[in-house]
């Protein structure tokens, strides 16, 4: 039987990863960990690993999660930090027992094949997670209503209050990381990968790795002093909950409702709600932290009463299910983990990059291989890395030694240019665009105009120099382009998650006539392809790469549509 990465790589069964690209590869349906948990089906992908629906076989078969340890990160700091939040995750989990958290059952350590595998046991929640929520009211131009806002408010709040009180901040507050709980019409409060256990004497908390603090939230939700200083407060966690009440109401992203240039909230425009709930969202996203609300409970008192939550899961029951409803614990939105004292994002989103996911992700070997050098970019086999296994404490997981990362090649030059691989990859860094699409693009490019090249690995040999100095243009050649395409930041973002759904949504729209100034969507693929084929001349129109150039004209017109 054959198994596939979420690049379509064919694998023979047993491996454990991707012979290509060297993705660590899904576990099979029916796979029986510990001698106990039979996978079911995968929920998601994540920057520090996958998590699966799976079949407890000694709790009459009882539904659960099971969530694997895998970090998608290239830098021994990055993994180290990852480790960190898997173990973290692990050991503040055990002290939570709330009827809206996932209750964590235990830690475990297993053997595939000759790989170490480590897994943390959840409940599973059955629901639909508001930003798939978001997502489906917004291809009906709809958004939550204020009182279904106020009323999650009321839902939510006194999960916050309840694990503050256990000087933990949860981190990572957004739509994708609440699950609107199908059996009662409650919110759930998921994914405690961010979770941050504060001293009691300080009042914050900040990681000591390399004398930096660590920096980790999702860009747009989280507070400033979280993304750029790495302190966290309490009431970091009540101002993303606060975006995420905008994002909801209005049924737009948060870089729509907040100008980063002035450093204001659109009020008024963008944003329109009543002065009651207005004045409490203002006071929660306040800028220094000391100006916001300080516990939940204190929203709690000013915050206004609705009626039941069950008009909202009612309202749910009636709409058409999206491609992804089924998967509760997808987050498509992305979860920065700066190592520290850097700014290289890294995603974390339960979310398989192909249906779509970008965004738990970035696979593993993908973002190692970046730190190798072009030489070993083709489409060859990589080693990812060796996990030296070792028992932990308290809660029995294992301790993971970091594999030593191998040094960027040496800059090679093209012309008057000097074209390191460390350069190349730190523009893409800097566009924060799709690592793998990024390369597989420029293998598509450099292998099509030398067909004679194909199945040939560029080594770091001297006779492979030319040729690797000319895929270093060809990716340079292909940066200049994205740059010249004055794609927005959330365009670059999604590459490598752009699908057929994409364009089938914009079809929709137009057919309704909600897609501004585009009558038809043949309006929208004409004026996106006079900007794609100047950009990316020699593609032919209906024959792109749906993995490649496809997503770069995806992005295109995913800015067309947002300025329509």
């Amino acid at each position: 039987m054959s198994v596939y990465c979420s690049h379509k790589h064919v694998n023979n069964n047993g491996n454990s990863f991707c012979t290509h690209c060297g993705e660590a590869l899904p576990l099979m349906v029916g796979q029986v960990i510990d001698h106990r948990y039979e996978i079911g089906r995968i929920l998601g992908q994540g920057g520090f690993g996958r998590s699966y629906l799976a079949i407890d076989r000694q709790k009459a078969r009882e539904k659960c999660v099971l969530k694997e340890f895998a970090p998608q990160v290239s830098k021994s700091q990055d993994l180290q930090k990852a480790k960190e939040l898997f173990e973290r995750e692990a050991s503040v989990l055990k002290k939570i027992h709330h009827p809206q958290i996932p209750q964590f059952h235990a830690s475990l350590q297993a053997k595939i094949g000759t790989k170490d595998f480590f897994f943390l046991v959840q409940d599973y929640v059955e629901g639909i997670n508001y930003y798939q929520l978001f997502e489906q009211l917004q291809t009906q131009g709809k958004s939550l209503t204020e009182e279904e806002v106020i009323n999650l408010l009321h839902n939510i709040l006194p999960i916050l209050s309840y694990i503050h009180s256990l000087d933990i901040v949860h981190r990572d507050i957004s739509p994708d990381n609440l699950i609107l709980r199908q059996s009662d019409g409650l919110p759930v409060l998921i994914d405690f990968g961010g979770v941050k256990q504060l001293p009691a004497s300080q009042g914050f908390w900040q990681t000591q790795l390399v004398g930096n603090g660590t920096l980790l939230g999702k860009k747009g939700y989280a507070p400033e002093e979280q993304l750029l200083q790495g302190k966290v407060y309490k009431s970091s966690d009540l101002y993303s909950l606060a975006v995420t009440a905008l994002v909801l109401v209005t049924g737009k992203e948060p870089n729509l409702l907040y100008d980063s240039y002035n450093g204001v909230w659109y009020w008024g425009k963008e944003i329109k709600v009543s002065p009651k709930l207005e004045g409490i969202l203002k006071k929660m996203l306040a800028y220094k932290p000391s100006d916001r609300y300080q516990t939940a409970d204190q929203i709690l008192k000013d915050l206004p009463t609705t009626n039941s939550s069950h008009t909202l899961i009612n309202k749910v029951n009636t709409m058409q299910p999206s491609a992804n409803s089924q998967n509760s614990y997808i987050t498509k939105l992305k979860t920065m983990v700066a190592a520290p004292g850097k700014t290289a994002y890294r995603k974390t989103h339960f979310a398989l990059q192909k249906v779509p996911m970008p965004v738990w992700l970035r696979p593993f070997a993908a973002t190692f291989i970046l730190t190798m050098g072009v030489g070993f970019i083709g489409a060859g086999m990589w080693s990812v890395g060796n996990f030296m296994v070792r028992s932990i404490t308290s809660i029995n997981l294992p301790k993971v030694e970091l594999p030593q990362l191998p040094s960027i090649s040496n800059p090679v030059n093209v012309g008057n240019q000097n074209l390191s691989s460390e350069a190349i990859f730190k523009r893409i860094q800097e566009l924060e665009i799709s690592q793998a699409v990024f390369i597989k693009t420029v293998d598509e490019r450099f292998y099509t105009l030398r067909p004679g090249l194909r199945g040939r690995i560029l080594t770091d040999k001297p006779e492979d120099q030319v040729l690797r100095e000319q895929w270093n243009s060809a990716a340079d050649e292909l940066l200049k382009n994205i740059e010249r395409a004055n794609l927005s930041q959330i365009a670059r973002r999604k590459i490598g998650s752009f699908s057929q759904e994409d364009s089938q949504r914009w079809d929709r729209l137009a057919r309704s006539g909600r897609l501004g100034k585009y009558g038809s969507f043949q309006e929208l693929r004409e004026e996106t392809y006079q900007k794609f084929n100047p950009l990316f001349p020699g593609q032919q129109r209906g024959r792109l790469t749906q993995q490649t150039y496809m997503q770069f004209w995806y992005a295109i017109a995913s800015d067309k549509v947002d300025n329509k």
